[in-house]
C-alpha cells in the first residue's frame, strides 16, 4: 500500500531454541526486522548473530519486561521512518505465514490497530491462559465497551500514529492490554482477524508467563484501567459520541 513503511518487532527473552525459526519464516513476508534481545541469559543472542540476513538487534543489559521490550521496538522503528509495525512473539506460537491476513486488514484499518486472535479452544491451550483471556477480554469490554476476542495476543499490526502520545505504565506482559484500552479511550480504532496458534506439549514449552503472580499484576492494573475509565474513558467516549450527531 502506499505511503506505507513496515517492519516486524520480535522481542525476546531466552528463546534460543525457537528464535531462529521465527526470524526466518517474518523474513519471508517482512524484510525489515527489529529484535529486542530483553537481557537473555541463554543462547539467543549468539543464534541472533548466525542469521545469514541482517536484522536490527536491540538489547537490553537486563530484563526489563515485554512491555520496555516493545517501547524499545517502537521508538526504533519510528527513528528509522517506519509508518507500521507488527509485532510476534518469539515463543514460536505464531505463524508468521499470518503475516498476510494482518496485512489484508489494512485496507479498513490503515490508522489504528489490528489484533490477531487466536482460537483459545486450541489443542494444548493452556488452562491458565485461557482463563487470563477471558478475563482481561471481559475487564477491556466494561473499560472501552469494546469487544475483543482476544486482548492478549502478541500478534498485532500497530500503525504508528495510533500510539502517538501513549506511554506504558506497566512493564511485563499485562502492558499489551494497557496500551489497548489507553488506545480505545483516545479513539484510536481497533479490530480483530483470525489467526493460528500452536502450543507444543507442556513439557516442550517454553513460556515465562507466570499464572499467579502475572494474574495478580494483571488484576491490579484492571482497578487503575476501571477508575480512569469513569474519569477519562466515558467521558471521552461520550463527547466522540456527541461530535458524530
Amino acid at each position: 500500500m502506499n505511503g506505507i513503511r513496515l517492519c516486524t518487532i520480535i522481542p525476546t527473552y531466552n528463546n534460543e531454541k525457537t528464535i531462529l525459526k521465527l526470524v526466518e519464516n517474518v523474513h519471508q513476508y517482512v524484510e525489515d526486522i527489529i529484535v529486542i534481545n530483553d537481557g537473555s541469559t541463554d543462547n539467543t543472542l549468539e543464534v541472533l548473530h548466525h542469521i545469514n540476513f541482517y536484522i536490527n538487534i536491540i538489547s537490553h543489559g537486563r530484563n526489563k519486561g515485554k512491555g520496555k521490550a516493545l517501547l524499545t521496538g517502537i521508538y526504533a522503528a519510528r527513528t528509522k521512518g517506519f509508518t507500521h509495525v507488527i509485532t510476534i512473539d518469539a515463543d514460536g506460537q505464531h505463524f508468521a505465514s499470518d503475516i498476510p491476513v494482518l496485512l489484508s486488514a489494512l485496507e479498513n484499518n490503515s490508522k489504528g490497530i489490528i489484533v490477531g486472535y487466536r482460537n483459545l479452544t486450541e489443542t494444548n491451550m493452556p488452562r491458565s491462559n485461557t482463563f487470563a483471556n477471558k478475563f482481561s477480554n471481559f475487564w477491556f469490554w466494561v473499560q472501552t465497551t469494546i469487544n475483543l476476542p482476544d486482548t492478549q495476543s502478541g500478534f498485532r499490526l500497530y500503525s504508528l500514529s495510533s500510539l502517538n502520545g501513549l506511554r506504558f505504565i506497566t512493564s511485563r506482559y499485562e502492558s499489551e492490554l494497557e496500551l489497548l484500552v489507553f488506545a480505545a479511550w483516545t479513539g484510536v480504532m481497533i479490530t480483530s482477524v483470525p489467526v493460528r496458534v500452536y502450543y507444543p506439549p507442556e513439557e516442550e514449552r517454553v513460556s515465562h508467563f507466570r499464572p499467579v503472580y502475572d494474574f495478580v499484576r494483571i488484576s491490579i492494573l484492571n482497578i487503575v484501567l476501571c477508575i480512569g475509565a469513569l474519569f477519562y474513558g466515558y467521558p471521552n467516549l461520550l463527547v466522540r459520541k456527541l461530535k458524530k450527531r
